[in-house]
């Protein structure tokens, strides 16, 4: 029985090898590419937005609401020579109040 199943199993391995795809080179013509792109133009005559060649892209970024987003570098002012520095503070800046120190309420000794 071992034999009849070692031979049948041989025969299976053999004849998918046998049947086995061969890799065939194929050359298929590449179309020349264009260094310049074209717009894609509408049936009536304006510029198709859903293209990237064809949206305009905005010198300052904005949030949804069009004021200019400030995560941006470009968007940022430029940093003045008035600015304080890191150990002085702040003319804007709320100093921290000082508050005494109250000792707790000593319990009277009950001899």
């Amino acid at each position: 029985m071992k034999k009849l199943f070692s031979m049948f199993a041989a025969l299976i391995i053999l004849s998918t090898a046998a049947f086995a795809q061969t890799a065939t080179p194929q050359t298929k013509a590449k179309p020349a590419a264009t260094t310049q792109k074209t717009p894609v133009v509408k049936k009536d005559g304006t510029p198709d937005k859903r293209y990237k060649e064809n949206k305009v892209q905005p010198a300052v970024k904005t949030k949804k609401d069009g004021t200019p987003d400030k995560r941006y570098k470009e968007n940022k002012p430029p940093a003045s020579a008035t600015k304080p520095s890191a150990g002085t503070p702040a003319k804007d800046a709320k100093q921290p109040v000082k508050t005494k120190k109250t000792e707790p309420a000593k319990k009277p000794n009950g001899k």
